[in-house]
């Protein structure tokens, strides 16, 4: 992984760092001004000479490109009137920013041939930044929305990747001790349920382990990467870079940086972290019950298809409802019902919390969270107590709800 991470870095700075030069050929003889050399790319400005020449010239010393503009900047209005001519079809980001140096120059072109005043057109400009506040007193911002949907997107797709990842490795872990038969000599010495939750609590805990070694390693590594090969792993582009300087030279930057650091601190931390860990745990230890429960009634990983679907659906169906609802309006009866139902609420409720949710919501959920797990796990224990020992059969739910009498 830091391979492949390393090796990206390093395309990304030679693509990066590649020099281009491109030929302008204006007729018009007003947008000359615009192409100022970069870091990277270089203009040249071509005059007197025909297109064919100029395309032949390009053709021979192997230039990046040729920028023809073939009309009075009063004629250019249509595709057309201005052609990018290059040996292979050339970079979505070059030609956006040529579009945006031609469009700003033409459109000053065409006020100042109608009469009108640049520098009082640009006076009269007002950018609107609604304040928000509630009626507490307390005050936000749109980047709080920014940064709430960043923290609930995070942990809902924290939780959704953990579980599928490491459901798996329970699952195809129970699968592997029942098909060897060992599974019969351990059962001799401890209990189904017993086993069960040894089984998802140690892979929980391996789980764990691993994201902590691969944190570890892999910032030593990204560090020893950058300084023993010089690779810049932050590296962007130059026309994003470019970019990103107009960006921090606006004047209302530093308003937008002081917001986005208010709006870091309007977040509820401590309550984030805390709603996290709990119902990462629960939401895993739930689902983590139905992975040992399905291991335990098939005898290989094909078998395993039927039962799949009807675990992954709640959990697919949580991450649509936090993308798609609680964006819109996390209070709402939606989000609201979605984060009380215990196979949708690890992923919704954590969404939800970075708009405020009352103390007590979190702890109705959390508790009805539990509640299921705890049914969850006497469900699954009796699956797993007959199904670790069935050999032979393929099992279907009729099956299975034979098997809960037992």
């Amino acid at each position: 992984m830091i391979a492949l991470i390393g090796v990206v870095a390093y395309l990304t700075q030679i693509n990066s760092s590649k020099e281009r030069t491109i030929a302008v050929l204006d007729e018009s003889g007003q947008l000359e001004t615009v192409f100022e050399n970069t870091e990277y790319t270089t203009y040249e400005i071509f005059k007197g000479i025909s297109i064919e020449t100029a395309k032949q010239q390009i053709k021979e010393e192997g230039q990046y490109g040729l920028l023809y503009i073939k009309q009075p900047t009063d004629s250019i209005s249509v595709t057309g009137d201005i052609v990018f001519y290059s040996e292979e079809t050339p970079s979505l980001t070059v030609i956006t920013s040529l579009e945006n140096k031609l469009e700003k120059k033409l459109q000053d072109i065409t006020l100042e041939r109608q009469g009108v005043d640049l520098e009082m057109i640009r006076a009269s400009q007002i950018n609107i930044d609604i304040a928000q506040e509630s009626f507490s007193g307390k005050t936000t911002s749109k980047i709080d929305n920014v940064l709430k949907l960043a923290f609930g997107g995070i942990a809902g797709y924290l939780l959704f990747m953990f579980i599928i990842i490491y459901g798996n490795m329970i699952m195809r872990s129970v699968i592997e001790e029942k098909t060897s038969r060992i599974i019969e000599v351990i059962i001799s010495s401890v209990k189904p349920i017993q086993l069960m939750m040894g089984k998802i609590i140690g892979t929980s805990l391996a789980g764990i382990t691993q994201f902590v070694i691969w944190i570890v390693l892999g910032t030593i590594m990204l560090s020893m990467i950058s300084a023993i090969f010089g690779i810049d792993l932050m590296k962007v582009q130059p026309e994003q870079q470019e970019l990103v300087q107009q960006a921090m030279q606006s004047p209302d930057f530093e308003s937008k940086v002081q917001l986005a650091v208010t709006a870091f601190q309007n977040l509820p931390i401590f309550n984030l972290i805390i709603a996290f860990i709990f119902f990462f745990i629960g939401g895993y230890l739930l689902y983590s019950s139905l992975y040992a429960a399905i291991g335990a009634a098939v005898d290989n990983e094909t078998d395993t298809q039927q039962f799949m679907m009807p675990i992954l659906m709640p959990l697919i169906l949580a991450v649509y409802v936090g993308i798609f609802t609680v964006v819109e309006d996390p209070h709402g009866t939606v989000s609201t019902v979605f984060s009380f139902i215990p196979f949708t609420s690890p992923v919704v409720m954590l969404m939800r919390i970075p708009f405020g949710v009352p103390i007590w919501q979190q702890l109705l959920s959390l508790g009805l969270l539990i509640g299921t797990f705890m049914f969850t796990v006497w469900f699954a224990a009796k699956i797993y107590r007959v199904g670790i020992l069935m050999y032979g059969k393929k099992p279907s739910y009729k099956e299975l709800y034979k098997w809960l009498k037992y």
